[in-house]
């Protein structure tokens, strides 16, 4: 008898939750699409020499995090420091990505050679490594002007003696 009361229960009570994201679908697709990073084959022409040389040597740019000096190459990201990007290379996000990139992306020969038009080719494994950070920063080169003044000459002068 409690259960059939329980069961009729649904029908007779208001539902108490108001819905207000019912129509919400044009926000979501632009919260989808502003969170939106390179895609593995994107990453993986980005990897190559002449790009990567382009992409870790960029011009300072002040609208970019870290003036557009500290970019992880791997995950297409920009820190604000060297510090920063270093920790970045310990977490599980980039070592996830290097894993991922490590299979050759899907090309176009891939494709034909699955649907009959040549032999199947197994996907070739590469071996990622971090990229290197012993890149200068903005405020070493500063402190380097600030080393050939006289001033700064004097005062290491007399600290020596």
């Amino acid at each position: 008898d409690l259960t059939l009361k329980f069961k009729f229960l649904k029908y007779i009570m208001p539902y108490k939750r108001k819905k207000y994201h019912v129509g919400d679908t044009h926000l979501k697709k632009r919260w989808r699409v502003r969170n939106r990073k390179k895609d593995l084959d994107e990453i993986d022409v980005d990897l190559k020499e002449e790009n990567a040389e382009k992409l870790l040597n960029q011009d300072v740019n002040l609208d970019i995090p870290g003036a557009a000096q500290h970019y992880c190459l791997h995950c297409a990201r920009y820190f604000i420091e060297e510090r920063a990007l270093s920790e970045h290379f310990k977490t599980k996000v980039h070592k996830r990505r290097l894993k991922a990139l490590e299979l050759e992306p899907y090309s176009i020969e891939e494709s034909e050679r699955a649907g009959g038009y040549g032999s199947f080719k197994l996907p070739t494994k590469r071996k990622i490594f971090t990229q290197n950070s012993d890149k200068q920063d903005i405020t070493d080169r500063d402190d380097e002007v600030l080393k050939d003044s006289p001033n700064k000459r004097k005062k290491t002068d007399e600290n020596d003696a």
